[in-house]
């Protein structure tokens, strides 16, 4: 097994809306995208005062390969283009195996 974890922090100026239309956005992937085998999302809950990211992806494959699918499909690309991307203001991720 081959996890992704992307960490998101979205600029101050994004709305609910943006954010409501990530998370839907993302949660229709596992069915656009038959290789991600587990795909979890989650908002930050707050605990921490500052330095925490606003969102957490967590994308499970059977292989590098599988993610190489994930990472470059066109319905992915198009959701981060269309709504990610317009209310990013930081990323972190990092890709390793579950072995």
């Amino acid at each position: 097994m081959f996890r992704h974890i992307a960490l998101l922090r979205w600029t101050d100026d994004s709305t609910p809306e943006q954010r409501a239309a990530v998370l839907a956005g993302l949660r229709e992937l596992p069915d656009a995208i038959p290789e991600i085998r587990n795909y979890t999302l989650g908002v930050d809950a707050g605990l921490a005062a500052e330095g925490n990211s606003d969102f957490a992806i967590v994308a499970d494959f059977d292989d590098v390969d599988a993610y190489v699918v994930y990472r470059d499909h066109p319905v992915h690309q198009d959701l981060i283009a269309r709504l990610i991307r317009p209310i990013l203001a930081a990323r972190a991720a990092v890709q390793h195996d579950l072995s």
